[in-house]
């Protein structure tokens, strides 16, 4: 039925001298859009996604559903939308793991972070934090790595998965810091946020707003944040720049791709749709409740955005060696 409709929407479009992405948007959405998160449920990326999906169901009259498929630091579920018709019907969540750290330490990978997808627009940036188990006996970021220094290899860290933004960020700062951690992969940032609360793992990285709760309920302790500022959330722990680690400043983002190939009014409709989403009151006071910042902004934007993501954790990995 889809190919009729697509035939058709050609045969009208040549008989009204129209091209055929102006009339397929026109008509789009007229079924439920498919937003797939490359991670499991319960962790930042699955936050945004469910709210924006939320926002934007309202607007384009259509269901926005949610699917995560986690696996691989984001790999698996953002190959799925590299596969995907690119109708506009299956989008994805494209994170600093997807689009930045994953090429920068994967040989392989099942997609081309530039040519397999159709760059929507970004949506947030939060910041990163470093938390540890109350169970250590360490209340700060010196503590912690004084312990680590005389415990080469003891303490362990865990991280959504291998190459994922949570790994890299700790092998930037075990070099810099000079201290060797062992790395605990999980499938995702809340099972990883789960063994740290039970004292499973001794530390990890994890975006702001999965692990904020723990930290304000004490079962987590936040010893620095990845954000050029100290977020007002927790105005009491330091940035990695205020503790001499110059290179570590940015912590992470979520943005919407399509597949390549999407038609650009089609690309267009959906920008203004997740733009007017997070003018949304409530989605705005969720982001300042998370610490999120809006980074809405255009294709070509967001596009330059991935290909300076690239390039910055390309240099992250070949400093770290770190390959996968």
């Amino acid at each position: 039925m889809n190919k009729r409709r697509d035939l058709l929407l050609a045969i009208t479009a040549v008989a009204f001298g129209l091209p055929h992405g102006a009339l397929a948007a026109s008509t789009f959405p007229d079924k439920p859009i498919k937003l797939i998160v490359p991670f499991p449920p319960g962790g930042s990326t699955d936050i945004v996604a469910r709210l924006l999906a939320e926002k934007m169901s309202g607007i384009l009259g259509q269901q926005v559903i949610v699917d995560n498929r986690a696996g691989a630091g984001g790999t698996i579920g953002i190959a799925a939308v590299a596969r995907a018709e690119p109708d506009g019907y299956t989008i994805g969540m494209a994170t600093v793991s997807t689009h930045g750290a994953n090429p920068a330490v994967y040989t392989k990978l099942p997609y081309d972070p530039v040519k397999d997808f159709q760059p929507i627009t970004n949506v947030m940036s939060v910041p990163s934090v470093f938390v540890v188990s109350p169970t250590l006996p360490v209340k700060t970021m010196q503590e912690f790595i004084a312990l680590a220094k005389s415990e080469p290899g003891k303490l362990t860290f865990a991280s959504p998965g291998n190459g994922s933004l949570g790994h890299v960020n700790v092998e930037q700062f075990m070099e810099l810091a000079g201290i060797r951690l062992t790395h605990v992969p999980y499938k995702g940032s809340g099972q990883a946020v789960t063994d740290a609360l039970a004292g499973t793992v001794d530390a990890m990285t994890d975006n702001l707003p999965s692990s904020l709760p723990h930290i304000r309920s004490g079962k987590l302790r936040a010893l620095a944040l990845l954000s050029p500022r100290r977020s007002p959330l927790l105005p009491d722990v330091p940035t990695y720049r205020e503790l001499g680690f110059e290179a570590m400043t940015e912590g992470g983002w979520f943005g919407l791709v399509a597949p390549a190939g999407t038609p650009a009014p089609v690309v267009g409709k959906l920008m203004v749709s997740a733009h007017q989403a997070m003018q949304d009151p409530a989605f705005k006071q969720r982001m300042v409740d998370i610490s999120g910042l809006p980074m809405a902004n255009t294709p070509e934007q967001f596009a330059q955005q991935i290909r300076e993501m690239m390039d910055k954790y390309a240099r992250i990995a070949k400093a770290a060696n770190i390959k996968l």
